[in-house]
């Protein structure tokens, strides 16, 4: 496992873990932006349009064009891509590395397979690889 933490202000995490949590039989997707000191500092959800989305996910092309629009014209860059695993563990699955298209991004994976707590893991994912990235709270500077 790498030992670069990755730092998310407690704001953020819980707008995704609400966001998982309001979707309990569909994974849930979107993007994180970052600001130009590279903080992760916004959420864009974006609709699943996947076939199955009770376990896949793909972010539906034109909310995703559209999220990253907005991003630029915010002075942001793409930080993370989120999804969650309604009922799997916060891992990649063969799926989710098959298809990551960004590998710069952090895959933030929420898992709501856990009895009463909720979990997010960050990856990166390139060449058909996932490295585990620890995330660390902290509140917005």
């Amino acid at each position: 496992m790498n030992n670069h933490e990755i730092c998310l202000p407690r704001k953020l995490t819980n707008q995704l873990l609400h966001l998982a949590q309001l979707s309990p039989d569909a994974e849930v997707c979107g993007l994180v932006g970052a600001d130009r000191h590279g903080l992760p500092c916004s959420c864009y959800p974006v609709s699943n349009n996947a076939a199955n989305p009770q376990n896949r996910f793909s972010l539906e092309p034109g909310q995703q064009i559209a999220a990253m629009k907005l991003m630029r014209e915010k002075g942001q860059n793409l930080f993370a891509i989120y999804h969650s695993h309604p009922a799997a563990p916060a891992v990649p699955s063969a799926a989710d590395i098959e298809q990551a298209g960004y590998p710069d991004a952090l895959h933030l994976i929420i898992s709501l397979n856990t009895k009463g707590v909720l979990e997010m893991r960050g990856f990166k994912i390139a060449d058909s690889q996932a490295e585990e990235f620890p995330l660390r709270l902290i509140e917005h500077a």
